[in-house]
């Protein structure tokens, strides 16, 4: 039985140099953005964070779309935190799109997976191509909640979306309840139902990857095995990667090597 819900999930407690990377990151991120060809800033809607940025590859044409979006429990980060993760699809070809998003407790996580449709179906009249979707922790969940049928996203966009690859995904709701961080996020019973992927049905011919961390907290290995058993139950090509010695936050880095296994997986190539 689990009794300490808050260490559960405690991911900066789990990794002693969380902060030591998350200063990394920003440092990284802003050089990317420096150096990469881009456009930042693009509105997706008439908020402040309701923006993302494209990142273009060298290519005189894009290979496709890959949206990243960013984890931080739905209540922490923006988009400029996580450009760096764009490097290394940008090197294989690919134009990436990492939108910003409102943050819990001034909005749902409801309308945080609205936001974050509503930003691919922006991207996606912007970029032609098939459409790669990863997001890390929460983003995790987000990108999944966008392969459920019931969203009701346009077929003009599902019929783009080759992969969706879910990194340290939070795909059940209902133990986040049982956390000190609800007191900021206020989920509650209907919302954990309702925007719990693994509660719903996944789109016709999804394909899915739960990826996750070998040395991360047990639960987001439940979490990930959890979900992509469910989801292997309807028609859907789903597959389950423990990416050796990596932890919640260095298990997302792979992103910013072209070639890694974990872009090679995304893209399928």
């Amino acid at each position: 039985m689990m009794r300490d819900w808050d260490a559960a999930y405690h991911n900066s407690g789990a990794v002693p140099n969380a902060q030591q990377l998350f200063d990394q990151w920003a440092e990284r991120s802003r050089a990317f953005r420096e150096s990469s060809e881009n456009h930042l800033d693009i509105a997706y809607g008439s908020g402040e964070r309701e923006k993302f940025d494209l990142f273009f590859p060298d290519a005189i044409e894009s290979k496709g779309l890959v949206m990243i979006v960013h984890g931080g429990y739905w209540k922490a980060f923006d988009k400029t935190a996580f450009s760096h993760l764009a490097k290394g699809a940008v090197e294989m070809g690919y134009t990436v799109a990492v939108p910003s998003y409102d943050l819990c407790p001034g909005t749902k996580i409801l309308n945080i997976t609205n936001q974050i449709q509503i930003a691919l179906e922006v991207a996606g009249e912007q970029v032609s191509g098939p459409v790669y979707l990863t997001g890390h922790s929460a983003g995790g969940q987000l990108v999944a909640r966008l392969g459920c049928k019931n969203r009701g996203m346009p077929e003009s966009i599902t019929s783009r979306i080759k992969h969706i690859l879910g990194i340290s995904g939070v795909y059940d709701l209902r133990p986040i309840r049982r956390t000190a961080m609800n007191n900021t996020l206020h989920i509650n019973e209907v919302e954990a139902l309702a925007e719990s992927p693994v509660l719903h049905e996944p789109f016709e011919n999804l394909r899915f990857t739960g990826w996750v961390g070998a040395e991360e907290l047990s639960e987001f290995r439940r979490q990930t095995a959890a979900h992509c058993a469910l989801w292997r139950g309807f028609e859907t090509q789903v597959t389950t990667y423990e990416d050796p010695g990596k932890n919640h936050f260095t298990v997302v880095e792979a992103l910013e090597q072209a070639g890694s296994l974990l872009l090679t997986t995304l893209l399928n190539t």
